[in-house]
């Protein structure tokens, strides 16, 4: 019985020690680059990323659709509607489009829909460096419905289904999702609890032609059946899943001065977790000055700091205009610049 409880005792502190190596060598390995759909990854709105990408306790517009759904249902008006464009790194192209319609007594509907595209490009093979006479190019969209509703005078929930589809060349893959998000306006000093979950769907998988091919099962073009239509088995992988909780709250409020702060805290399941944080300065309303510093304590992060204006201006009654702009500074791979425009009845 000694000799077994000796081995037992053994084996567990060979057990524990190999653990301890085993943390000590991959604690710092995270699950970057093992997700499909990385353009949902990109938030949309110019005011939301001159605060440094602090949206999920503001989402007080029609952006609210992709930062935190439950926004939708305390926004201003009867309706929203708004368009993102920015050249993104790399010359590719992001846009954003989104419009609400608040319904009296049901709640808010809304739609959205998030476009990538790369540029085309020649198609080039070591036999022709400058390429061979094709073209491929590559694209993402994402397509998505939803709905809000506020519970309480301080409290409101909302979802969005989505279909997102991604290809390159001839080949694509396609799959679906849904973001889910709470609003709360607490009674301390009207703070803002906000929490989010995106893009919670299926695997996605590539397919098309391009993966397609002519196989010979004995390797001998004189023997047996030859080429055989076969394809490439490609692997399948999940979505971009996102966990969002921000605050914000009015540290300053007078009759013509508002100055908001706000911090988001983002635990993604393809990277380390890591914290925004975001001010805004507003003027009777009509003009905004906006700073921010995204991705704070995510290792090996080119995301810096951010900064933005923007211009809010009734043209009507009932009917207002908003203009956004914003830059943000991403170290090695330059910098970005947001503009959208919206309309607020």
């Amino acid at each position: 019985m000694r000799k077994f409880l000796l081995l037992i005792t053994l084996n567990v502190l060979i057990l524990l020690n190999n653990t301890n190596l085993y943390s000590q060598i991959f604690r710092d390995i995270s699950k970057v680059g093992t997700t499909s759909g990385q353009f949902l990854k990109i938030g949309p709105g110019a005011r939301a990323l001159a605060m440094g990408g602090t949206y999920v306790g503001i989402s007080d517009d029609i952006y609210a659709a992709y930062y935190n759904p439950a926004g939708i249902a305390i926004s201003k008006g009867n309706g929203q509607v708004a368009f993102n464009h920015s050249q993104w790194i790399a010359d590719i192209n992001y846009d954003f489009a989104a419009a609400s319609l608040n319904i009296e007594s049901l709640g808010s509907l809304f739609i959205s829909i998030t476009s990538l595209r790369v540029p085309e490009e020649k198609v080039r093979t070591i036999e022709f460096p400058d390429g061979n006479g094709q073209f491929w190019d590559a694209s993402s969209v994402s397509m998505g419905v939803g709905f809000a509703r506020s519970l309480t005078d301080r409290f409101s929930i909302g979802f969005q289904a989505k279909y997102i589809q991604e290809s390159i060349w001839s080949t694509s893959a396609s799959g679906f999702a849904l973001d889910i998000g709470t609003y709360y306006i607490t009674p301390f000093n009207d703070l803002v609890i906000g929490a989010s979950v995106s893009n919670f769907g299926t695997k996605m998988k590539l397919d098309g032609r391009d993966i397609q091919i002519n196989y010979d099962p004995d390797g001998d073009p004189f023997t047996g059946p030859n080429n055989i239509p076969a394809k490439f088995e490609m692997d399948q992988y999940d979505l971009p899943l996102t966990f969002r909780i921000g605050f914000s709250m009015d540290v300053i409020n007078s009759r013509y001065i508002r100055v908001k702060a706000a911090f988001d805290a983002t635990h993604p399941n393809d990277n380390a977790e890591y914290i925004n944080a975001g001010i805004e300065l507003a003027y009777d309303e009509l003009l905004f000055f906006r700073g921010g510093y995204k991705s704070l304590f995510l290792p090996n992060s080119e995301q810096t700091f951010t900064l933005g204006a923007g211009l809010n201006y009734e043209i009507a009654p009932g009917l207002s205009v908003k203009v956004n702009y914003a830059y943000g500074d991403y170290g090695r791979l330059k910098d970005i610049q947001y503009f959208d425009i919206g309309l607020v009845f």
